[in-house]
């Protein structure tokens, strides 16, 4: 049972993103080392958050005070990234002959992933270490679902990551200030909503946390130059494709 559970859990959390990494990032070594770099970056935001609580743990001792801190600092190094690959994204355009408008914001894309895939596998690989070992359902007295449940968060902050990370990079380049705030704003709403699950209340994190992924992958489309108009004829077409497959 331990042995499904640690599978399951690794596939929910990180099925999607190894796939979009294996189809969309491996193939092109520029990408890996932005990938790399994002990684990275995040480290940095952990390692600055973490000295910063040492400092102040025995004067607030508050988790949410160490979340909205965490929060800041990742955003502040995701701030950090964008001024990297701005730099960086001219030189390697021009490594590759490739000038497409779409290869900065593929860079922007891997940027956002490879931040999000380093945040999660922290979020979870201690509990995939418990999930390995036995009678590890309901860990400490949690929910039986526990493992899986935060399997779901982990997908979840691992694509809103990616997502925040072309909208924020959109922003940034186009002093569109929509932008850069509602990134912020809400991953600190996904982040004290993970607060509750420590009373075992885990609906709200989710339903949020989804939701929002839903909607920043829609803005973030919109961002990469999609329109509500090639969505339609997207779906228009499996449908059409579906009804001829029928009708033969």
């Amino acid at each position: 049972m331990t042995v499904l559970s640690f599978f399951g859990c690794t596939f929910i959390a990180f099925g999607p993103s190894v796939a979009m990494f294996a189809l969309t990032v491996a193939p092109d070594a520029q990408q890996v080392i932005v990938f790399i770099s994002s990684a990275f970056c995040w480290l940095l935001s952990l390692l600055a958050t973490s000295l910063l609580w040492l400092g102040i743990q025995h004067v607030v001792g508050r988790l949410i005070i160490m979340v909205l801190i965490s929060v800041l600092f990742q955003e502040l190094f995701r701030f950090v990234l964008w001024k990297i690959v701005r730099r960086a994204e001219a030189g390697l355009i021009e490594m590759t002959n490739n000038h497409s408008p779409y290869r900065k914001l593929y860079f922007h894309y891997v940027a956002g992933l490879g931040f999000g895939f380093m945040s999660g596998l922290f979020a979870m690989v201690n509990i995939l270490a418990d999930t390995s070992g036995p009678g590890t359902l309901g860990l400490n007295g949690h929910d039986p679902n526990f493992a899986v449940i935060s399997a779901f968060l982990t997908n979840c902050m691992i694509l809103l990551n990616t997502f925040w990370g072309i909208v924020f990079f959109e922003g940034l380049d186009y002093r569109k200030w929509i932008h850069i705030i509602a990134v912020p704003v809400s991953h600190v709403l996904v982040s004290c909503l993970t607060l509750l699950n420590e009373q075992q209340i885990y609906w709200p994190a989710l339903t949020v946390g989804y939701t929002l992924t839903v909607i920043f992958g829609l803005w973030s489309y919109l961002c990469v130059g999609g329109s509500i108009e090639n969505l339609k004829r997207v779906f228009t077409a499996r449908h059409t494709s579906t009804s001829l497959l029928d009708n033969n």
